[in-house]
């Protein structure tokens, strides 16, 4: 279970909330409804063929089991709202993995707990007596997440009727161990045995445990699997099963996949999978995860008593490295020799810079370690504390009450505040003694704040903003919006951070409109609340100021790379390509500015090498290399051995923002899993399930032998185009340097689906993909491994209303992503760059609504 916003990852020494530089978000992004009498199921961004729920808010799946003909998708579902909160079980079934039925709720939450994630099993032998044998039960184990201390356990609820009603086990929980991080149990029959095997997540320890029972309501531990492959967030929603390799049934291996976040390979939530082998009691992977990294002179390994030439300003960095720790004493891992450097002292403070002597690029790549806080460098900040630029200003919050402002609701009280609230972390980063700050009685209340009317006589709307990420477009937002005739033209939010930071609006566009802003706060989750200061006019827009835990590389005085910590302190390799800089000075700068949450950084031993070092996320094996997969399980008891997953179609950087209503998240296509050798190493594969194709529907149009040269041409003249598609493709590898498809085009919007022949990567580019400003990490290109065969390269694409899934050669790379793009784009255009690229063969079919 993925705890959503109210979540905190901390270092094992840390406590205070995390902080991060403030988010702009410069034009509101609507949830899209389906217009006043439409049929249902028609909203602008609703999927077709992937379930999503009616309406509310729907993560996880849990509870997948096949029972008497039905495929059970139980899912983390609000049953009150469409952000995360409430949870509790919702209820789907399918005879075939395409067309569900929404079933009433199944497990709701109540006083005392929140039902979080977890498996189903049949018990066939009734070894729990909550059935008969002609009559077994269907048992979930899931884990309860207390409200009154914030304890998980987990727990058991029983069904006789075919998952239709559910009484919870009046013995629960039935394995408690004290701890706030011990999750989403994966149930399973273990024949040899004959007896239950769970696997359940340890999830800030990066662990996976395994425990025995023989009736579901004892159990016996058995041994723990990790910290391995990324460890960079928490580790959730394990799971573990057995396949044959390449289809041979007397060579089995077992896949234990782990779910992490943050920490994926494209940004956020993501999935990693371990091959290797189970004997009952103890998983052991066939890669052991160690790594020598490219040999080369080592110019820093901070195994002296003070910092050789590097500089320092602040206090942050101390006057020379600190001893290393024990393993495992304070969460600190990974160190190369005795010493590091570590910008944590008891708190995170202190701020600073430790700045390298000037040298003479000369060699391919610096390599080193990192950790800490997950801050990056900000282009355009400023270090230190920049001065406000001139100006008029608006408000500065310092009066004791809010003058001509008007408040309405809750949230904002009688006026401005002294800082940090009861029960809130520290505030900092404001101008004077008071601000506004909705964190009144907590994150509960809600309410508005609007300025009066001005007439915009500058360039810039300057002010400081923190508080919760919530854009103006969320259906629960805390936000800053400037509005003009009754429309938000402009809009920022915080970034789940107490401290405050510039932010600026261009109005160059509205000068002599008259305005005013409005302060939202309609958010009662994890940071719901807004934070807001020094309101100004100016001519000269405010710079950030930097909030970072990095390590830069720095040209002629700017910052050409930057690498942060992963909220970790495990020390991981890095690089900073150094190719294009050769002959030129340089230095290396590492810089704590960030006093909140992980507000620190890590670093050890620099090299200069040859070849770039592989950090541990890269060297992981991942299920998905999309943004939008998480929480992948499989279900249990499918017919044939087969072995079906399914994941979460969203990710936990923006889930709760994504711009669609009355619902809010999707499922993915169930896919069928397999292990193959590919390039002489056991990979997980997977295709979406055979059952897709009963959805087709209308002649498929099929193209053959296009050529295309520099540019895009439309497919089949538009007979192609389409909102809900089932596309294969094969194209031949010719002298161009990128080709592929671009799908849902019209109105300048475009989904890139490429594939890139020198880095031997399938992309997917969603930059342009429609509706892509509510979120900073929305935008951006995720990639992943494939080597063409036979000189041909092979895809299988579904599209979907507000969604992608690629399926690169045999299945061995796979990316999801959401989209939303504008209803009229839907067009499909092949295309090359930098050459030309021949497209062998496509098939196209469209796809109808399983509800159909």
């Amino acid at each position: 279970m993925s705890p959503g916003p109210v979540y905190r990852r901390a270092r094992l020494r840390l406590l205070a909330a995390a902080a991060a530089t403030c988010a702009l978000a410069v034009t509101a992004v609507a949830p899209q409804a389906a217009a006043k009498g439409s049929p249902p199921h028609t909203e602008t961004y609703r999927p077709q063929f992937h379930f999503s729920p009616e309406k509310n808010w729907m993560n996880d799946p849990n509870g997948l089991v096949y029972f008497k003909g039905e495929y059970h998708l139980f899912y983390q579902y609000n049953p009150s709202g469409s952000t995360w909160g409430n949870m509790s079980w919702g209820h789907a079934v399918s005879k075939d993995l395409v067309h569900w039925e929404e079933l009433p709720l199944a497990i709701p939450h109540d006083d005392q707990e929140m039902v979080f994630s977890g498996s189903a099993v049949v018990d066939h032998e009734n070894t729990s007596g909550f059935g008969t044998e002609d009559n077994p039960a269907m048992v979930a184990v899931y884990t309860s997440a207390y409200k009154k201390d914030g304890r998980q356990a987990q727990s058991l609820a029983y069904s006789t009727d075919r998952g239709r009603t559910w009484t919870k086990y009046e013995g629960n929980p039935v394995l408690d161990i004290g701890s706030k991080e011990f999750r989403d149990p994966k149930v399973q029959w273990y024949a040899p045995t004959k007896s239950w095997l769970m696997t359940v997540s340890r999830s800030t320890e990066h662990k996976v445990r395994f425990y025995s029972s023989k009736d579901l309501k004892s159990w016996t531990h058995l041994s723990d699997f990790g910290p391995a492959g990324a460890v960079g967030g928490v580790w959730e929603c394990p799971d573990l099963f057995p396949l044959p390799v390449d289809g041979d049934s007397g060579r089995i291996k077992w896949v234990l996949v782990v779910n992490i976040n943050p920490g994926g390979i494209a940004g956020g939530s993501a999935a990693q999978y371990f091959v290797g082998d189970f004997d009952g009691t103890r998983f052991t992977p066939d890669d052991d995860g160690s790594y020598t990294p490219p040999p080369g002179l080592v110019v820093q390994d901070f195994e002296g008593s003070g910092y050789d030439g590097w500089t320092t300003t602040g206090t942050a960095f101390g006057s020379g490295p600190v001893a290393a720790p024990a393993p495992g004493s304070s969460g600190t891992t990974g160190v190369e020799g005795k010493g590091l450097v570590d910008s944590f002292h008891g708190d995170d403070a202190e701020t600073g810079t430790l700045t390298s002597p000037p040298f003479t690029v000369d060699t391919a790549y610096l390599n080193f370690k990192v950790a800490g806080g997950r801050h990056p460098h900000v282009p355009g900040s400023v270090l230190g504390d920049p001065p406000a630029p001139s100006g008029t200003v608006l408000a500065d919050f310092e009066q004791d009450g809010y003058g001509s402002w008007t408040a309405s609701g809750t949230a904002f009280g009688n006026g401005p505040v002294a800082g940090t609230l009861p029960g809130q972390h520290q505030v900092s980063g404001h101008a004077g003694d008071r601000l506004v700050n909705s964190f009144l009685d907590g994150d509960s209340t809600t309410g508005t704040l609007t300025s009066p009317e001005f007439t915009i006589t500058a360039r810039h709307i300057n002010f400081l903003v923190g508080g919760g990420n919530h854009p103006s477009g969320a259906d629960a937002p805390t936000a800053v919006r400037l509005v003009v005739d009754g429309r938000t033209v402009r809009s920022a939010t915080g970034a789940d951070s107490e401290t405050l930071n510039w932010a600026s609006w261009d109005v160059g566009d509205l000068a002599g409109r008259t305005a005013h802003i409005e302060v939202v706060d309609e958010n009662t989750g994890g940071w719901g609340h807004i934070l807001l200061d020094q309101v100004m006019l100016s001519d000269t827009p405010a710079r950030p100021r930097s909030t970072e835990t990095a390590v830069n590389l720095l040209i002629d005085g700017k910052v050409v790379q930057s690498v942060s910590g992963a909220d970790s302190g495990s020390l991981d390799w890095a690089s900073f390509d150094l190719r294009a800089h050769q002959g030129k000075q340089a230095t290396v700068q590492l810089v704590d500015m960030n006093k909140g949450g992980w507000g620190h950084l890590l670093a050890d031993h620099f090299v200069a090498a040859d070849e770039p070092a592989t950090s541990s996320v890269r060297r992981a094996h991942w299920v998905d290399h999309g943004k939008d997969y998480y929480a992948a399980v499989s279900w249990e008891d499918a017919p044939d051995g087969k072995r079906h997953m399914i994941g979460w179609m969203n990710n936990w950087q923006y889930g709760n923002s994504v711009p669609t209503s009355p619902w809010r998240s999707a499922q993915s296509i169930p896919r069928e899993m397999a292990l193959r050798t590919v390039g002489g190493r056991i990979r997980l594969t997977q295709e979406p399930v055979d059952s897709v194709k009963s959805l087709r529907t209308g002649p498929a149009v099929g193209v053959r032998d296009l050529t295309v040269t520099d540019g895009s041409l439309p497919l089949a003249e538009g007979r192609a185009d389409g909102k809900a598609l089932d596309l294969r493709a094969t194209f031949a590898l010719g002298d161009a340097e990128r080709f592929g498809l671009k799908v849902r085009t019209g109105g300048g919007q475009e989904t890139v689906i490429g594939y890139d022949t020198k880095a031997q990567e399938l992309y997917v580019d969603r930059t342009r993909s429609g509706a892509v400003d509510f979120h900073a990490d929305f935008p951006g290109v995720q990639r992943a491994p494939l080597t063409a065969k036979d000189g041909k390269v092979e895809l299988r694409i579904l599209i979907d209303w507000s969604s992608v899934e690629v399926f690169g050669g045999d299945g061995e790379a796979v990316i999801t992503d959401q989209i939303f793009p504008d209803p009229d784009s839907d067009g499909i255009q092949v295309f090359a760059e930098q050459g030309s690229a021949e497209l062998d063969r496509i098939e196209v079919r469209q796809l109808r609504s399983y509800r159909d």
